[in-house]
């Protein structure tokens, strides 16, 4: 793995890999259309297209992919709440544009795509932790969308030959975490509340729990994907801490005022079965939520 393209790469996770690939030395590429993505988050050693994805003709991104070794796409127009208000304008970013990515992608013989998918594609589960062989229901337009990406990279494994494989995500948080837009958690909006001054707000009951998972570990998982030496051919595989914690843990973490009432559709609980990961890929989660968060609170707060 020499050259890389990182699509995303102004955003939070992608602007994490990008400097974890270039501190090992490796040429990236940054697509990005600066969505949610931050321009600060550029590492000024990474060359930067400014292109939309679902705007641009599949020769033009053909020739941009080209030379390139492994594409991450970890580009997305995210969250679950904002897609039941606008799924045309989610589908458009989150489905037509991982089409077009692969398509190019196939076109400019890539190694290897490395997708970043969500844990939304299950919605509510009854297994815990969930395995990937779970099946999936997504509750949103968002968690259906990024299943029908995992689903496109299979189909272009099976049929054209291009060698994928996705990754669930389990609600990453860490540096550069997102304060609006894209992957914004409750973590961003508990930290903007606490500056303010504010109560922290909290949906529905607040029992409600979630397996977070450190971006770091995250990194790790899409280079690990990247670099293993047999062909994947579209395996899907939960990158999740493996341990959860109600929102109302999390908010007596910051202390302070809590307000209660609005109700969303949301999945009440997620746990990543990651043996899989572990297995197959040799990754190993080494986050701690608790300790990153006092640190962060102690900090900044």
């Amino acid at each position: 793995m020499q050259k890389v393209i990182v699509t995303g790469g102004a955003g939070f996770i992608g602007s994490n890999l990008v400097d974890e690939l270039i501190r090992r030395g490796i040429e990236v590429t940054i697509i990005d259309n600066f969505s949610s993505g931050h321009r600060k988050n550029i590492n000024p050693k990474a060359i930067l297209y400014e292109i939309d994805l679902s705007e641009i003709s599949v020769k033009a991104l053909t020739k941009i992919l080209e030379g390139h070794d492994i594409v991450f796409h970890t580009a997305a127009r995210a969250r679950v709440q904002p897609s039941i208000k606008d799924p045309i304008g989610f589908n458009k970013q989150n489905v037509d544009a991982t089409l077009n990515l692969l398509v190019a992608a196939k076109d400019a013989n890539i190694k290897r795509v490395v997708y970043s998918a969500s844990s939304s594609a299950y919605g509510n589960t009854n297994i815990f932790p969930t395995p990937e062989t779970h099946p999936v229901n997504p509750l949103s337009p968002y968690g259906l969308q990024k299943l029908i990406g995992e689903q496109y990279c299979k189909v272009f494994s099976e049929v054209y030959g291009l060698d994928t494989v996705s990754l669930r995500y389990f609600n990453v948080y860490g540096k550069n975490i997102n304060f609006e837009g894209a992957y914004k958690l409750v973590l961003a909006y508990f930290i903007e509340q606490t500056k303010a001054g504010q109560p922290l707000t909290i949906t529905n009951t607040g029992e409600q729990r979630r397996d977070f998972t450190w971006v770091n570990d995250v990194v790790e998982a899409n280079i690990l994907a990247a670099t293993h030496p047999d062909k994947l051919n579209g395996e899907v595989f939960n990158i999740g801490n493996g341990s959860n914690m109600s929102i109302n843990e999390v908010a007596n973490l910051f202390g302070g005022e809590k307000q209660y009432g609005k109700q969303v559709i949301e999945p009440f609980e997620t746990l990543a079965d990651n043996t899989k990961a572990k297995q197959v890929l040799g990754w190993s989660p080494k986050g701690n939520l608790v300790q990153w968060l006092k640190e962060y609170i102690k900090e900044n707060l």
